[in-house]
């Protein structure tokens, strides 16, 4: 059986706008990675996406007076614009 990868960039908390940080310090390097093991032949699964839980969620929930699952839409609502 051929070897096979599973890649993942680290998942950023739906709780604010995407940001150059999140494309220098995660997704870039995992997709560079990525690229240079299917250049190689190997067998890859590229997974990204956000993390919905946690303290960071709540706390700017908190702050914007809203519950955690608006706070969660609203920032995925703005990160699909910003591709």
């Amino acid at each position: 059986m051929a070897e096979r990868y599973l890649v993942t960039a680290a998942l950023p908390y739906s709780n604010g706008r995407l940001h150059v940080g999140h494309m220098a310090g995660a997704y870039i390097p995992a997709d560079i990675y990525v690229r240079y093991l299917r250049l190689r032949g190997k067998d890859v699964r590229f997974i990204c996406g956000s993390d919905d839980n946690g303290g960071a969620i709540e706390m700017s929930a908190l702050k914007e007076g809203v519950s955690p699952g608006e706070i969660v839409a609203k920032y995925h609502s703005s990160q699909e614009d910003s591709f």
